[in-house]
């Protein structure tokens, strides 16, 4: 049996996510707290396989405690629950030490695979989570985005850059419009962008576009 601290300081919240786990036979909430004081307190005298800990308390910052957890416990898996989107906190929070990052529309979906990954040793990432990785990665090698794809998604970068339609696209390159659709999608998960706008925008801050 997984035991489970949840810690959040909206009771609704807390409850909301109490039947969540209900529902899993092998998770049962053990301990809840409503800020960062009564999580470490709660962790220091009780015994737990997973915390879930929102990121926005009142009190100490949601990171600094999930800092201080680490040091306490440095074997306990602690899963950040936040409102905010994944490009503000995941990395932040993964590198201090987190097992996962969830926001909390995500949750009702996905918290206890979460779990379960965390209480396995695992770290759980969401595909969005892992492409911001993967540009903070690159950002670290101080590689530029684009070195990373491949001739065919360079040159669909450049025409998307310059207007075209993905129709206009498939007839200039003798392919399929759903052939050009699927270098689309695999473009934008490279560049770790959800929008043509970004594509663009990257394309003629780094002086790509003649």
């Amino acid at each position: 049996m997984i035991r489970v601290l949840i810690a959040d300081d909206h009771a609704i919240v807390r409850e909301g996510l109490k039947q969540i786990l209900a529902e899993t036979p092998d998770m049962v909430v053990t301990g809840e707290a409503s800020d960062g004081a009564e999580a470490l307190k709660k962790v220091r005298e009780n015994e737990y396989d997973v915390v879930v800990l929102d990121i926005t308390m009142p009190g100490r910052s949601g990171l600094d405690v999930l800092k201080d957890l680490k040091a306490q416990r440095p074997e306990l898996p602690v899963i950040v629950l936040s409102v905010h989107p994944e490009n503000q906190y995941a990395v932040r929070v993964l590198r201090a030490g987190a097992a996962g990052y969830l926001t909390k529309l995500r949750a009702p979906e996905e918290l206890v695979t979460a779990i379960r990954e965390a209480s396995a040793g695992k770290t759980y990432i969401t595909p969005l989570v892992g492409e911001e990785l993967v540009q903070e990665l690159v950002r670290d090698r101080g590689e530029l985005l684009h070195e990373r794809l491949s001739d065919r998604e360079f040159e669909l970068m450049l025409m998307i850059a310059s207007g075209k339609a993905i129709k206009e696209i498939a007839h200039e390159l003798s392919l399929s419009p759903k052939t050009v659709s699927t270098y689309h999608s695999r473009l934008l998960g490279k560049m770790a962008m959800r929008s043509d706008a970004e594509l663009t925008r990257y394309v003629i801050e780094n002086g790509l576009l003649d």
